[in-house]
């Protein structure tokens, strides 16, 4: 009886894939700084640490091999209803017009601590946008030029678009329900001409 043949030489598993030249470049210019990356479909996301957001924002701005020029989007995610913590992002959604290349940096905030340093003053689309972040989801933007309310008046309580806001609910007029609905408000067709 002989032997089994010998088995054959495992394979090598192939060599990681070189990462992205975006990761690449960041890591080059910013070697202190710990970024990652998480799958996403659109583009490419990166987390950044709140201290080293703005480093990040004016590395991709002002470095010629990057050219992320165009903030075009400053939001927050509230993370509330799946129990991940900490519960708040800011997400920044920047562009690179030569590269044609789009960019999300995440970056995560705990609720007692919604605070991110403003980057008006690298980029002033911020301004606007920042407020509105605050508005909606009670994230501040600290050294802000101008913290005040965008979208809601001064006195309005809350924030919004916050998971843990509470949600009125206003019945929806049908024709089956509208005569009890406006009932007590004023005819919109009175006292105006018929054009039948």
């Amino acid at each position: 009886m002989s032997a089994p043949p010998p088995a054959p030489p495992a394979e090598e598993a192939p060599p990681p894939p070189p990462p992205d030249p975006i990761i690449a470049r960041l890591t080059e210019l910013l070697p202190e700084i710990a970024l990652s990356d998480e799958p996403a479909i659109d583009c490419l996301t990166l987390i950044v640490q709140r201290d080293q957001i703005l480093a990040v924002l004016a590395a991709l701005r002002d470095d010629g091999a990057l050219s992320f020029g165009h903030l075009s989007d400053v939001t927050a995610v509230d993370y509330l209803d799946i129990g991940r913590e900490p519960r708040f992002d800011v997400v920044y959604h920047l562009l690179s017009r030569p590269l044609r290349r789009r960019l999300r940096l995440r970056v995560p905030l705990d609720e007692d601590d919604p605070l991110v340093p403003t980057a008006v003053h690298l980029y002033p689309t911020a301004n606007w946008l920042e407020r509105e972040v605050n508005d909606m989801f009670g994230i501040g933007f600290t050294g802000h030029p101008d913290p005040r309310r965008i979208l809601l008046p001064d006195d309005f309580e809350g924030h919004p678009l916050r998971k843990d806001f509470p949600i009125g609910a206003e019945e929806i007029a049908f024709s089956h329900n509208q005569d009890r609905l406006y009932q007590g408000y004023p005819n919109p067709t009175e006292g105006h001409p018929s054009f039948k």
